[in-house]
């Protein structure tokens, strides 16, 4: 029998109640059952405790820990306790081990005093397997993200699957820590440095997830085995660890200035990035930083604060607004037609052979793998175009991303003419030619001269009419706006934009490409500039309106700073191109002259061949590049960095509740999903709608929140 102190589980929480709990309010919780068996060893010698999660749903809906999912599993280790066993394991339902806590309940936590209660539940279920009388093994046989991943580090081994899946701390990417053990077990494990790669880095980063040789390489994991016989290997493999046979040795980790310094690292980067505007990774470093010196008393104390504040934080509210958007409404878009409708595509072409129709043309490839073919004016233009795709083919080789004969495979599909003749058997055609009307037109003209009249017609416009792009054609319900952000093969959105006369079956295609390119589907109306173009337009219109009028370039660049936007005004102003972004502008002027401005300054910067407001040097410093001074006529009524961010959020309140009178997107959550998928605004934000409530604008400019209130905040 396992000798197993009552101390261990004496003082957890038994019943809902214990944790002030109402049940009811917990609806319909999907509980993650813990099955507890007794199981021979390999060799027969002993017994192993094998504990599987499993809510009782297929891989699909993964295993969460809600408070009833940690109490069962709670229940599990008491049974494990009182068995006479050599070894406990844990292990997933098939293809996923555990994904964290179940974040649907947050919206119940009502409190300060419930949600640490929940905190200090994950911290005394978990640190069971730590603290068990015979050695703990996690088998990750599958998704382990978040509380998952901690339940694995509380045990003393790892084994994972090479087939595992998403493993992460994804905390911070929603607002949160890694609250059940992760600030601390993880840097005292792997040591700071790769530990704020996985707690902070990472989840900023788009939410990166590690491939499971990462997590071996990391040190997280002990062993790895192939999936096909993942359980029988890792059980033997813990046999021979409790027999004494195998020895894991783990590095010591230094406890010296190299730890200050990853923290400074880290901590100076976020800084930069979000200038405080998200709490929880700075919170999340600060633990990692006081990980060198706290036991695993006062570190999971910290922990169980830290998770107790950011819990009642509408930062998180928002997060978790966010992850709702890009995980639920991206994969449904509203008003897209029944995709039955949907027409096959079987050959793509591509209008142009510059870098940005390059790229489309090889995602097209990678995620399409049907024939490509690129036309440009020129055969130069062409050849240029094709080894551009050619090259970036030969990139994903080497880095082992593909094979050789897949490599091989995709190069014969892109092909180049200068003749559009070579669109006669497509399916799709997209063109990505200059920013013009009139050029645009003429494409189409000549594409619908040598198509079938089934061949849809996608433009790539960023801001022009769909509508007068196809109003002289033939067939203009085939023609469609295929939106992409740059760059194409990274930003998730999509907007599929609707003209007078598209039709069904064209919209249908539209979709089906865009889910079968991996990319969240938005749909809008043929308005200028759409969706994410026209907000950017219109607040960064406001920014350089200020220092027009005298503001100094610091300023107005920094004014916008308290939102943790991934780039400044004029640092989004550089990477767009002052001539592309002059050109939206004055497009936008003419459709709405009262509210998009035009910089006369910006007009004479392009003129004169500027690319930017900054000049950085070798060091990342930047100064006002001499050419912007000499030609940028200043006034002299400067506002302040406050009066600049008010002038640009009542900016965007008022445009925002135009863009859903008029019915450019269906609600309110469209539009914030494009601006975190096509603009990479934060989940902290959750969108922009929800900062523009909790900040009172909205109310301010419109006389109505966007929100109901408790949506993406805390209930007042």
């Amino acid at each position: 029998m396992s000798d197993v102190p009552a101390s261990i589980s004496s003082d957890i929480p038994t019943t809902l109640a214990d944790l002030a709990i109402d049940e009811s309010l917990l609806g319909d919780e999907v509980v993650t059952h813990a099955k507890f068996q007794v199981v021979p060893s390999p060799s027969g010698d002993f017994s192993f405790g094998l504990i599987t999660l499993d809510n009782g749903f297929d891989h699909t809906k993964p295993n969460t820990f809600g408070p009833k999912g940690l109490l069962e599993l709670n229940r599990a280790l008491d049974e494990a306790a009182a068995a006479d066993i050599k070894a406990l394991a844990v292990v997933g339902k098939p293809f996923i081990f555990a994904v964290g806590a179940d974040l649907t309940g947050v919206p119940i936590i009502t409190s300060r005093e419930m949600a640490l209660g929940i905190a200090k539940l994950g911290h005394q279920v978990l640190r069971r397997f730590t603290d068990f009388a015979v050695p703990t093994f996690a088998f990750i046989n599958g998704a382990a993200m978040g509380g998952g991943l901690e339940l694995a580090l509380h045990c003393n081994y790892r084994t994972i699957s090479s087939g595992a899946a998403a493993i992460a701390l994804p905390e911070c990417f929603l607002g949160l820590v890694p609250g059940w053990g992760g600030t601390w077990l993880l840097p005292n494990l792997i040591g700071p440095e790769k530990a704020l790669q996985v707690i902070v880095t990472n989840p900023l980063a788009q939410n990166r997830m590690l491939k499971p040789q990462q997590v071996l390489d990391l040190g997280i994991a002990d062993a790895m085995f192939e999936p096909a016989d993942f359980i029988e290997r890792s059980l033997l493999w813990a046999s021979g660890v409790v027999a004494g046979e195998i020895v894991v040795d783990r590095p010591e980790v230094a406890r010296d200035d190299s730890w200050d310094q990853a923290v400074d690292a880290v901590r100076t980067g976020l800084d930069a990035q979000l200038h405080g505007a998200a709490p929880a990774p700075v919170r999340a470093v600060d633990l990692v930083a006081a990980a060198k010196t706290a036991d695993a008393d006062a570190g999971f104390a910290a922990e169980d604060e830290a998770l107790a504040d950011l819990i009642m934080s509408d930062e998180l509210r928002a997060g978790l607004y966010s992850f709702d958007l890009v995980q639920k409404r991206a994969k449904r878009p509203v008003g897209a037609p029944d995709k039955a409708l949907a027409r096959p595509v079987n050959k793509v072409g591509v209008v142009g052979a510059g870098l940005m129709a390059s790229q489309m043309a090889l995602l097209f490839i990678q995620r399409l793998q049907v024939p490509v073919v690129m036309t440009d004016l020129d055969q130069e233009r062409v050849d240029k175009g094709v080894a551009y795709v050619h090259g970036e083919i030969d990139k994903l080789l080497a880095r082992g991303r593909i094979n050789q004969d897949k490599a091989n495979r995709f190069k014969a599909l892109i092909s180049g003419a200068t003749d559009k003749a070579a669109f006669a058997d497509a399916d799709f055609v997209i063109e990505a030619v200059f920013e013009d009307l009139k050029v645009k037109q003429q494409v189409f003209a000549e594409c619908e001269a040598v198509v079938s009249e089934t061949c849809v017609l996608a433009t790539n416009t960023s801001s022009l009419s769909v509508t007068e792009m196809a109003a002289d054609l033939k067939h203009p319900e085939r023609v469609v706006g295929f939106h992409f952000f740059n760059p194409v093969a990274i930003m998730p959105l999509l907007e599929i934009v609707r003209a007078e006369q598209t039709d069904d079956a064209t919209l249908a295609t539209a979709f089906a490409v865009g889910k079968n390119l991996r990319k969240s589907c938005v749909l809008v109306k043929d308005a200028p500039a759409f969706v994410v173009n026209r907000l950017l337009t219109r607040f960064l219109g406001e920014v350089t309106r200020s220092v027009d009028e005298g503001t100094p370039f610091e300023v107005a660049d920094t004014a916008l700073d308290p939102l943790g936007l991934p780039m400044s005004p004029f640092v989004l102003l550089q990477l767009v191109g002052p001539a592309v972004a002059f050109h939206v502008s004055e497009t936008m002027h003419d459709a709405y002259p009262d509210r998009f401005y035009v910089s006369d300054n910006l007009r004479r910067g392009v003129e004169s061949g500027i690319t930017g407001i900054w000049h950085f040097d070798s060091s990342g410093n930047r100064t006002v590049d001499p050419k912007v001074a000499e030609v940028f006529v200043q006034g002299d009524s400067p506002l302040t960095a406050e009066q600049v961010r008010e002038r640009a959020l009542t900016a965007l309140a008022e445009e925002v509740q135009l863009m859903l009178d008029e019915g450019v997107v269906a609600e309110v959550q469209d539009i914030d999903m494009c601006m975190i998928l096509g603009a990479g605004w934060g989940f902290h934000l959750g969108g922009i709608s929800p900062y523009l409530d909790r900040s009172g604008v909205s109310e301010q400019v419109n006389g109505k929140r966007f929100l109901p209130a408790g949506t993406a905040s805390v209930p007042a």
